[in-house]
């Protein structure tokens, strides 16, 4: 019963850490529901091609959500119209790097490092994205296949919905009651059971592993590695909470490209992300998921390392401490409200 309890605590401060960006997120949902047309999304991001691929991921890199909170947005920009492959690339990019990351990984790392990062995020995406193409399960792409209007909720061809998303067929308040109701009732119901289960797992996670496990068995090549990849799969990190661990690990002696490995799988992936990906996307676009995401951290770690050498950089961080960017009452004040909805959103959807 301890350990149980030990457990639950653990779930609620990954919650805790989550439930704010989890709500950015699915604000971001609302917005794109309310003002980005089916069409649009169809039009650019929509296609089983690299463009779409492409184009997700240079939109996922600066934007400031964390694996959980890219969440809501990747799937209502799945269910406007967005394709595997570009969905996939999106959920890749957008955890990895963020603006807010990429200026902690200048002050607490160093400028190589800063670069990059998002370059590296920008790759696994593409490459994500690509393996989707080749070995997902292949979709339609119906031009006439139906749409719902995300005002009104009329149906019809994707070709018609310019009429229905005209300025003027629907108001300002329209459009952002539509998408809030959007994105707070129907997506969070789809996404809160699988969610919860997922937290409980990286909770069992989190308090069973022990806290010198990182510090003990890192250093150079290959182990380091696969370590920081084992370790970072299943834990709930954001990238800018990702930034002081791995300064503090490479003050400490662990290569640059194991950190980066810790810094693109840590917040690309957790436990509680994966099962609601396995949930919308299919089992085998999970697992392209995670292979493309394992695979391009080791190589591109690799790669890093190579590249300090080459250069003659010996990478020294200043370790620091990076104070505290969200502060304990708004994380209690989104997280109670939040894990009560998911609760109720749980319970209703079968």
């Amino acid at each position: 019963m301890e350990y149980f309890i030990q457990i639950l605590k653990s779930s609620w401060q990954i919650l805790l850490d989550a439930g704010i960006f989890i709500l950015f997120g699915l604000v971001i949902a609302a917005l794109i529901r309310a003002f980005i047309s089916a069409e649009s999304i169809v039009k650019y991001l929509g296609k089983n091609n690299m463009k779409s691929v492409l184009l997700a991921a240079l939109f996922g890199v600066p934007l400031p959500l964390c694996s959980c909170g890219v969440v809501p947005t990747a799937m209502g920009l799945r269910k406007q119209g967005a394709s595997k492959p570009a969905t996939v690339s999106f959920l890749i990019t957008t955890p990895e790097s963020s603006i807010d990351s990429i200026a902690i990984t200048y002050a607490l790392i160093d400028p190589l490092m800063t670069v990059f990062r998002p370059v590296a995020a920008f790759i696994t995406g593409v490459i994500a994205g690509a393996c989707e193409i080749i070995f997902g399960k292949k979709e339609r792409t119906d031009e006439k296949h139906e749409h719902e209007c995300p005002h009104c909720s009329s149906k019809m061809p994707t070709g018609e919905l310019n009429r229905c998303n005209d300025p003027h067929a629907h108001s300002l308040k329209e459009k952002i009651s539509s998408g809030f109701r959007f994105a707070f009732v129907d997506l969070l119901s789809d996404i809160s059971r699988w969610f919860l289960v997922g937290i409980l797992i990286a909770g069992f996670i989190s308090f069973a592993m022990p806290n010198t496990f990182i510090e003990n068995y890192l250093g150079e090549g290959w182990r380091s590695m696969l370590i920081m990849l084992a370790v970072g799969l299943p834990l709930y990190v954001c990238a800018t909470a990702s930034t002081p661990i791995a300064a503090s690990l490479i003050l400490k002696g662990m290569s640059p490209g194991a950190a980066l490995v810790f810094l693109l799988v840590g917040p690309a992936t957790n436990a509680a992300s994966f099962t609601v990906i396995a949930k919308m996307l299919g089992k085998r676009s999970a697992v392209i998921y995670i292979i493309s995401i394992s695979v391009c951290a080791i190589m591109l770690g690799m790669f890093l390392n190579w590249f300090y050498h080459f250069l003659g950089i010996n990478i020294n961080a200043i370790a620091g401490h990076a104070h505290e960017m969200i502060p304990t009452w708004l994380k209690w004040a989104t997280a109670v409200p939040l894990t009560i909805a998911m609760f109720v959103g749980a319970s209703k959807r079968k």
